[in-house]
């Protein structure tokens, strides 16, 4: 059957012939495999007559299916439509429609150096549809993928392409020169990108010696069976964790050895010492921890960026330092196990010429203190 007179019923099931067979040929490289997902916008220049005569520049859509079968390979199946608009209004706009499949060559997208930038080149063959015609063709594409992010999903870069559509066979009547495109674009990416190490298991420390317990007693008393022995957890009542020397974990807070850390900063009114409710959850949490942990003794420090005078944001820093005092102790912390200062702008955390920054040098800290013994009599 000549290509040139293929039904176009029929046409449509021969363009899939080369996807399934590449798709096919993939699955048996599936577990090592990548797969992704390219679009090519282009704007698309005939070259060479009776195309240039009869069309102006156009543009088009290409789209391919990439599955990685070597870290420098990739197969998949490729579509792509064009249109080429008509120099004489009186004439028709030019439409190639092509199916296919073929391959790329590429530097690895999980290279190292060069920001991860990799060049390719690709070919494909297709079944080609113009106006009422079915014909064969192929192109030949070379271009860069520059990574989007550290995970690599996501790829940019630009493209040149050569699309030939071959006439077989010579049809009389017919111009029975190739038709050659030249397409020029940026092609957009989207992949599985590079695989994330897992996560480090957590290093749990086992349960320090008690040398409270007598020698002869097998096990160490724990009241709240939660790991750490009675005579090293400081909250011998609460179940907590091991490497949290026997305290629980607090939604907005995380108690270290040297200071408590909070997940949300403190917030006050415009200019003044008074807490903003958002903050309560933070300092609920506070002494929720320090009820917890009889232990505990807390130095909380205040600070503000270097807007006003010095003399004012001392003062005001050391206002909001007392403010939070007064919340705990109203919450029920001994205020003896409290102690406040104020510090100003002089402790910046970083630079007060951005407004990150400034935010960022206005805040609260909770500094731990060295511990009290645990003897139940202090909250």
């Amino acid at each position: 059957m000549s290509l040139a007179r293929i039904s176009p019923a029929v046409a449509p099931w021969l363009a899939l012939a080369p996807w399934v067979g590449l798709l096919l040929f993939s699955a048996g490289t599936a577990n090592a495999a990548t797969v992704g997902f390219k679009v090519e916008p282009d704007v698309a220049i005939p070259l060479t007559p009776p195309q240039s005569d009869r069309f102006g520049v156009g543009g088009g859509e290409t789209l391919k299916l990439l599955v990685g079968v070597t870290p420098w390979l990739d197969i998949g199946p490729t579509a792509s439509l064009h249109l080429l608009p008509a120099l004489d209004v009186a004439d028709r706009s030019g439409t190639i429609w092509a199916f296919g499949g073929g391959l790329r060559v590429k530097r690895s997208h999980s290279a190292e150096g060069a920001s991860g930038i990799s060049p390719w080149l690709d070919a494909d063959l297709f079944y080609i549809r113009t106006g009422d015609l079915n014909r064969p063709g192929f192109d030949g594409a070379v271009g860069l993928a520059v990574p989007l992010g550290e995970r690599r999903t996501t790829w940019i870069g630009p493209f040149v392409r050569y699309l030939q559509v071959v006439q077989v066979p010579d049809r009389e009547g017919y111009d029975n020169r190739d038709s050659r495109t030249l397409t020029v674009g940026l092609g957009l990416e989207f992949g599985t990108g590079l695989e994330q190490a897992p996560p480090p298991e957590p290093v749990v420390a086992p349960p320090p010696p008690c040398p409270a317990c007598p020698v002869a007693a097998p096990v160490c008393p724990d009241r709240d069976k939660d790991g750490m022995p009675d005579s090293v957890d400081r909250c011998p009542d609460i179940v907590g964790l091991v490497q949290d020397f026997g305290c629980p974990v607090y939604a907005n807070i995380v108690v270290h050895p040297d200071r408590i850390e909070l997940r949300e900063k403190i917030y006050f009114a415009h200019d003044k010492s008074t807490i903003e409710q958002v903050s309560y959850r933070v300092l609920d949490d506070v002494v929720q921890a320090m009820e917890n942990d009889a232990s505990l003794r807390v130095a909380i420090n205040g600070h503000t960026d270097s807007t006003g005078s010095d003399a004012y944001n001392l003062d005001l820093s050391d206002r909001r330092a007392a403010a939070v005092v007064a919340y705990l102790v109203a919450h029920g912390v001994v205020a003896t196990r409290l102690t406040s200062h104020g510090f100003g702008e002089a402790v910046p955390l970083e630079s007060n010429s951005t407004v990150d920054g400034r935010e960022a040098n206005r805040r609260v800290e909770f500094l731990v203190l060295t511990l009290t013994p645990t003897d139940g009599s202090a909250k």
